[in-house]
């Protein structure tokens, strides 16, 4: 890594009052290529928050014109921070994770409403894209979300993580080489997502989802990763091998992956 680089980002990153800031030295399997993971340590998703857009400023800066995004609890402060802001969107393009399979876009509990409320309606994108829930139509709009990623290359994609290590909706046992493809939901994240239906049996069980590759493909990744039910995946992610059952250990693969969670999800971390 340069280290003028390193010790910009140090500056800028340093302006939160971090608690810590880690780098995990990661060696690929050819023993010739080291990747670095930089794991920063935050208070709360407030000041992660104000930490990602930091994060997101330079990169905007250095010519980044596509975001990948995701939904749920984990970016809502980092959202908060683009729409407080004064900063002009209308220029850039984002694209979505994943879409629940069987909810309209209207639908409340649809990603594209939760997209619309927090972030869109507010803070608009030259071209906003996201999955289409039709589920008559699924296997037609991979292909067609496929052909979309191709044409916008992202710049920065935007993570959480589920319990399981789950990124997008990539369950255990998807193969790195994904594309977006029809997901059946584990039972796990059926019930973590529970919560923000009336009853488990309206969680979808479907969703088509970019792939690991998709994810992959993205030229910088920021990962959100908050509270105790987080720490054996983020543990398995920075510090354990790279395998399918946890899809998030595909971001070792990875030269520029930063992850910004609390202690608590940081707690299981050897090192």
């Amino acid at each position: 890594m340069d280290s003028s680089k390193y010790k910009l980002f140090l500056k800028k990153i340093n302006r939160f009052h971090l608690t810590k800031i880690g780098l995990y030295h990661i060696m690929k399997e050819s023993k010739t290529e080291e990747l670095i993971m930089k794991v920063i340590q935050v208070d709360n998703p407030i000041e992660g928050g104000k930490v990602a857009f930091d994060i997101l400023k330079e990169k905007l800066e250095n010519g980044a014109k596509t975001l990948g995004l995701a939904t749920g609890s984990s970016p809502l402060e980092f959202y908060q921070q683009i729409v407080e802001s004064d900063l002009d969107f209308s220029s850039l393009t984002s694209v979505n994770l994943d879409e629940y399979v069987g909810l309209d876009g209207d639908n409340p509990q649809s990603y594209r409403y939760f997209m619309q409320e927090n972030l869109f309606n507010k803070k608009p994108f030259k071209e906003s894209f996201l999955p289409r829930g039709d589920k008559d139509h699924a296997e037609e709009e991979v292909e067609r979300y496929n052909q979309i990623l191709a044409d916008h290359p992202v710049d920065l994609q935007i993570l959480g993580i589920g319990r399981n290590g789950h990124i997008g909706f990539n369950e255990p046992g998807t193969p790195f080489d994904s594309q977006t493809h029809l997901v059946d939901l584990d039972q796990s994240t059926i019930e973590a997502n529970a919560r923000f239906f009336d009853k488990i049996e309206d969680v979808p069980t479907q969703a088509i989802s970019m792939g690991i590759k998709n994810i992959l493909d993205a030229k910088s990744i920021l990962l959100f990763a908050y509270g105790q039910s987080k720490a054996e995946a983020i543990a398995g992610t920075v510090e354990g091998p790279v395998t399918e059952s946890l899809p998030a250990s595909s971001l070792q693969n990875h030269d520029d992956v930063i992850i910004i969670a609390d202690a608590e999800a940081l707690s299981l971390l050897k090192k």
